[in-house]
């Protein structure tokens, strides 16, 4: 039987990908078979990555761009078509919160940074990439959103409203590009051991705190996420799109019925 989760052939694109969820994101990608264009701001740590995926077997290369610069984002998928020849999956995992506080504080700067870096650049890909998929009728596109996009924060409120953004993008594209069999999804993580939310882990009374409604009672690993990225980009969610996979230790399901003493 095929493997439903093989991805020979496969060139895939992963922002954010030098560290974090982008990172295993591009290192379970390579090891299902696709060959990954690894990018963020810094060259030097994508080519780590890069390196980490070679020495595996696969094969990869790296290319900085910052998401927020249209020209840049152009560079990355021209670098990715010369390298490869086509983008059959696009993984948009980059994003920016420059600001955490009430969202009556927020300045215009720090909100148009947000919304600009998190949902227009994902458009900008977009419209950069799924043409070329449409043109042979296949193709897979996954934005990286958040429980953030889900729910209400009284710190990063606008953080989330681009998340929940990300979600009705993918909505959007995907009712009109699955005629022509391109699929866009989402994927939803809750707290998740990374640099870019360290300051909600790092410190062991706010991580108590944080998981104490989590049914499974701690954060996750982005290696935890990464598995659903192989799964969106592979033919095993062949009929799905438009959709949010929540990945959260259950944050979002309901808090733990409290153990009686």
């Amino acid at each position: 039987m095929d493997n439903l989760f093989d991805l020979t052939g496969k060139s895939a694109i992963v922002t954010g990908g030098s560290r974090g969820i982008g990172r295993a994101i591009a290192l379970r990608l390579a090891q299902h078979g696709a060959r990954v264009m690894v990018s963020s701001r810094k060259l030097d740590a994508c080519q780590k990555v890069v390196e980490e995926i070679r020495a595996a077997g696969g094969v990869a290369e790296a290319h900085a761009a910052n998401i927020s610069r249209k020209e840049e984002l152009q560079a990355l998928v021209d670098a990715t078509l010369a390298a490869f020849g086509q983008i059959d999956v696009l993984v948009c995992n980059a994003a920016v919160n420059p600001y955490f506080g009430p969202t009556q504080n927020i300045s215009d700067e720090a909100y148009d940074r947000i919304m600009n870096a998190n949902v227009r650049s994902n458009l900008w890909l977009c419209q950069m990439t799924i043409p070329q998929m449409a043109a042979r009728g296949e193709g897979s596109v996954i934005f990286i959103s958040s429980i953030g996009g889900l729910r209400g924060s009284p710190v990063l409120g606008i953080y989330g409203v681009s998340k929940a953004a990300d979600m009705a993008l993918a909505r959007a594209l995907a009712t009109e590009w699955g005629p022509k069999g391109v699929r866009i999804n989402c994927i939803a993580p809750g707290l998740v051991r990374t640099d870019f939310a360290r300051a909600l882990w790092e410190d062991p009374v706010t991580l108590k705190k944080r998981t104490a409604d989590s049914p499974l009672q701690r954060i996750g690993e982005p290696d935890e996420i990464a598995g659903a990225a192989v799964f969106l980009a592979a033919r095993a969610s062949s009929f799905m799109t438009g959709q949010t996979i929540v990945i959260d230790g259950g944050v979002t399901a309901g808090a733990p019925r409290l153990q009686e003493e």
